[in-house]
């Protein structure tokens, strides 16, 4: 079989194509997410904090020298705001999961009624009921 009859193969198979749209998928809900946080939730988190963007807060370890030197600092709203992004896309990803994991479940199974008891349990208990006597 020639490399190119094998990648055929292999790219036709269902869980490839639902793996390249489950990254595509992703990708698109990252950048909702980022959005999400940067755009909606850190603005009144900013007021909260008499106006400092949290995502630029940060302990300057030292200033620059001269303009156009990157100043060096431990930027710690940066890493709160990527945390923030990481538990809602979690949450997210949980309650579609749990959505699909309801959808899955089998319909509950009637009761079912015990079965019928068999000749030689029917003789059993016809004797456990005279010995009783």
């Amino acid at each position: 079989m020639s490399v190119v009859q094998e990648f055929k193969t292999f790219i036709s198979r269902g869980s490839v194509i639902d793996l390249a749209i489950g990254v595509v998928i992703g990708g698109a809900f990252g950048k909702i997410v980022s959005s999400f946080v940067e755009d909606i939730i850190l603005p009144p988190i900013s007021l909260l904090t008499s106006g400092v963007n949290l995502s630029e807060a940060g302990i300057v370890l030292k200033e620059a020298a001269k303009a156009g030197d990157p100043v060096i600092a431990i930027r710690y709203g940066n890493f709160f705001q990527v945390i923030l992004q990481f538990f809602i896309i979690a949450a997210s990803v949980f309650l579609v999961i749990k959505a699909v994991n309801r959808l899955r479940q089998p319909a509950p199974a009637p009761a079912a009624s015990p079965p019928e008891p068999t000749n030689e349990e029917k003789l059993l208990t016809e004797i456990r009921d005279l010995l009783k006597r």
